[in-house]
């Protein structure tokens, strides 16, 4: 081997160990080696040496190039002196865009417009998949790249030659050079190229690094700009801190609101920027969070620029490194004073409030959703004698045992459960214990308060003392029941008198009725003492204690029954100014007596009908249905058979009053008696009138006796009262032109031919009216319309009178005048 060999060898060798060293070695290297190159060399080894020399500076410049496009634009202008080559291409490999970044170069190293090919078309494909040199001597004949050589043959290219750029650390891509002639890279050739790709990697390698270094300190400028603009932009003070609490960053908010520099800032411990009040205790909140590396959050007043001072709420959170130091605070002041002085002027209502509900005249509380208590006046407070505290840390339903009458206990939680329950107002009365252990009666009323979603956020409560009330009805009660008891005696042993049988077997069903809750209808003539019976009943039963209220349906005007039993809302007709409880409310566990049922108008049949049927009603005018519970006792001189018939009395409420009936009879049923109601009657009215009757005068006994009284016991008690008032003696006599003599047998039985003559001729009159309408009954030309009656009422009567309306039909409508 010559020197010249030697010398082309080393120099190979030592650019070829160059890819793994360091530019400033390869320097060092090149140095030595023209050291040792001081003889005369031949033509041959001058031109390499050129070439290397060439290599050399073209690798010198690109040391100083950081700029990946000005690199391929430097390397194709200065590598034309070394290497033999027509266009040069370098291509990038971007692996996440799967692309080939390609950039084409021609004489004297301007850059040239290429297509964009898919990865695999390219040359910088093929050798940076396979790592090693891709010689293409003649690109007619090449078939693997078909676009990229019909490109390159239409630029005069004949042959290519390419190369992987490749470093240690990472694939790059692949330089290609192309030639005009054929066959124009030997293998020498493609080992200096090898060389030069080398030399290339290492600088696309550095540009690349610094490509991507720039552009991360660009995204970082970048992002610390977007930060600090977003820093800027909180609407709060912001600042940093090291670990050790030494500020060392704030945004332009905080400065603006101070009004002072960093340094200034640094030293906020002994200045005025914290309220003096708030001072020490935010310095010994902010050196335990430094210590301990817990969350800083307290209010605190900060100076403004002007020297107010405003609340803020201050919030610390430390930012920790992988192993768990800290390593900065961040800190944020939110502007909180309009809170503040809210929170205070609430306060102050508050306590204005609290003064007007101790002033109140009543126990009121606050209780909420569930029923616990919330607040309470100062009245509450002395009543009971518990602090507030001691009010609320017992739940309510304790609450409510400890302080409720044992009595009304079980009433008054299921009530109260019931009310909670709904989201309308509802009252109690309770007695509630006092201090003094005594039980007070109160009104309780409960009115809720609902939120913006209609949910119950609180239950306001009042208690009214209402002991005096409760006392005054008390008394009324007792009094009540002192005065029917008075009633009672004065009834049963004065009003209701005789020994005959038939009083006697009348006064065993009352006893046997009496207990239960069932109808009774009471018949007889009138002045037989229907109501007396019904009182009767009323005494001996279960609902004793509580009212008897009697109705004549007689004695109120057909308009006004409803209102009278049912009662009325305001306004539900002219001159209801104020709503009216009904006797049925008034009746209200009690027995309700409807005397003279016969005369009650059809409507109000169908309203009481519902009363007995499903024990509720309403009031004329309003629409909501009320419970009742009352007995029902009624009575009548009427036949209701007959009524039914003549259609004036509704067979289905006759079935539900003829539950128990009771006939009275008659005073000429039980003679027997009259002597002891003469008896009784005189001593009544003598000592009413002041008078001292000693004796009955035996020709006006058995007068009495003898007349068949059509009046019945009412009759008797007002004829011996007219006698007492004109008696002037001690003996008693009634004047015997008094009494009429027209028999009663006479009386009955011409009502009795009275009745039937009317229904002959009412049924008369209806078959003429069919035989008219050719059986018709409804319609204009119907026998309804010919008598001016309803057709329900007329269909009614057909059925009772037992009228065939078919046989007065026709075969030929059109006949009917």
């Amino acid at each position: 081997m010559t020197s010249s060999d030697c010398r082309v060898y080393l120099v190979y060798c030592e650019y070829e160990n160059s890819i793994q060293e360091s530019t400033q070695t390869l320097n060092l290297r090149w140095w030595r080696w023209t050291a040792m190159s001081s003889t005369i060399k031949k033509p041959a080894e001058s031109a390499a040496i050129e070439r290397y020399e060439a290599l050399f500076r073209v690798s010198q410049t690109l040391i100083s190039i950081h700029s990946s496009d000005e690199l391929f634009s430097i390397l194709a202008r200065e590598l034309r002196p070394v290497v033999n080559f027509y266009v040069m291409g370098v291509g990038i490999y971007d692996e996440k865009a799967h692309e080939m970044d390609t950039k084409s170069y021609g004489e004297p190293g301007l850059p040239l417009q290429a297509p964009k090919f898919a990865p695999e078309e390219t040359f910088s494909w093929w050798v940076y998949q396979h790592q090693q040199p891709l010689i293409i001597p003649s690109l007619d004949a090449e078939t693997r790249f078909p676009a990229v050589a019909e490109m390159l043959k239409n630029r005069g290219v004949r042959s290519v030659c390419a190369l992987p750029l490749t470093t240690v650390h990472r694939r790059l891509g692949g330089l290609a050079v192309g030639s005009t002639q054929v066959d124009a890279y030997s293998r020498e050739e493609v080992s200096f190229l090898s060389l030069v790709a080398n030399q290339v990697a290492l600088a696309v390698d550095d540009a690349l690094n610094f490509d991507a270094s720039h552009q991360a300190k660009e995204a970082l400028r970048a992002s610390e700009q977007g930060l600090r603009l977003i820093v800027d932009s909180i609407p709060g003070l912001v600042h940093t801190t090291t670990a050790e609490g030494v500020l060392e960053f704030v945004n332009r908010q905080l400065l603006d609101y101070f009004g002072k520099t960093l340094d200034e800032l640094r030293g906020w411990a002994t200045n005025d920027i914290i309220h003096p009040d708030d001072r020490s205790h935010v310095i010994a909140a902010f050196t335990r969070s430094i210590e301990t590396g817990q969350a800083y959050e307290i209010e605190q007043r900060c100076r403004r620029n002007d020297g107010a001072y405003r609340w803020f709420h201050v919030r610390a959170l430390a930012v920790r490194d992988p192993e768990g130091r800290i390593i900065r605070w961040y800190t944020l002041f939110t502007d909180i004073d309009e809170r503040k002085q809210a929170e205070e002027a609430l306060r102050q209502d508050e306590r204005e409030l609290r003064q007007l509900l101790d002033f109140l005249p009543q126990h009121v509380m606050v209780l909420d959703a569930d029923g616990q208590l919330v607040e309470a006046n100062q009245m509450v407070l002395d009543y009971t004698g518990h602090t507030l505290k001691e009010m609320q840390v017992i739940a309510a339903d304790e609450r409510m045992e400890r302080d409720a009458h044992p009595d009304d206990l079980e009433r008054v939680q299921s009530e109260c459960r019931r009310g909670l329950s709904s989201d309308a107002p509802f009252e109690i009365e309770r007695r509630a214990l006092g201090k003094d252990d005594q039980y007070r009666w109160f009104l309780f009323r409960y009115k809720p308060l609902l939120d913006e979603a209609g949910r119950i956020a609180r239950w306001f409560l009042t208690a009214t003392d209402i002991e005096g009330l409760k006392q005054e009805e008390e008394g009324i009660r007792n009094e009540n029941i002192a005065l029917r008891e008075e009633i009672v005696n004065a009834s049963m042993f004065e009003e209701i008198v005789g020994t005959s049988p038939a009083l006697q077997a009348v006064l065993t069903l009352v006893a046997k009725v009496a207990p239960t809750d069932s109808t009774v209808l009471i018949t007889g003539e009138t002045g037989t003492g229907k109501e007396l019976i019904a009182r009767a009943i009323h005494k001996r039963s279960t609902r004793s204690a509580r009212a008897f209220v009697s109705v004549n349906c007689a004695a109120i005007p057909a308009s006004l029954i409803p209102s009278e039993l049912f009662g009325h809302e305001k306004g539900a007709f002219t001159g209801a100014t104020q709503r009216r409880l009904g006797r049925f409310e008034l009746a209200e566990g009690g027995t309700i007596f409807l005397d003279e049922i016969g005369e009650l108008p059809a409507e109000t049949q169908v309203a009481l009908l519902r009363v007995l049927q499903e024990h509720e009603f309403e009031r004329v005018g309003g629409n909501r249905s009320i419970k009742a519970d009352a007995r029902v006792i009624v009575a009548t001189n009427r036949d209701l058979e007959a009524a039914m018939t003549a259609g004036t009395f509704r067979r289905d409420l006759f079935y539900r009053l003829n539950v128990f009936p009771i006939d009275m009879p008659a005073l000429r049923e039980r003679r027997q008696d009259i002597a002891l109601l003469v008896e009784y009657f005189i001593d009544r009215f003598a000592r009413k009138a002041g008078k001292k009757i000693r004796r009955v005068n035996k020709k006006t006994l058995e007068l009495l006796q003898s007349y068949p009284w059509p009046g019945n016991i009412r009759e008797l008690q007002n004829v011996i009262e007219r006698s007492v008032i004109v008696c002037e003696g001690e003996d008693f006599s009634v004047d015997e032109s008094w009494l009429s003599r027209q028999p009663v047998a006479t009386e009955l039985r011409g009502q009795i031919e009275l009745s039937q003559r009317l229904a002959a001729h009412e049924k008369e009159a209806i078959e003429a009216a069919l035989s008219e309408s050719g059986g018709r009954v409804f319609g204009p030309s119907g026998a309804a319309a010919k008598l001016g009656i309803p057709r329900s009422t007329l269909e009614s009567k057909i059925r009772s009178l037992k009228i065939n309306k078919n046989r007065f039909k026709i075969a030929d409508p059109s006949k009917i005048n």
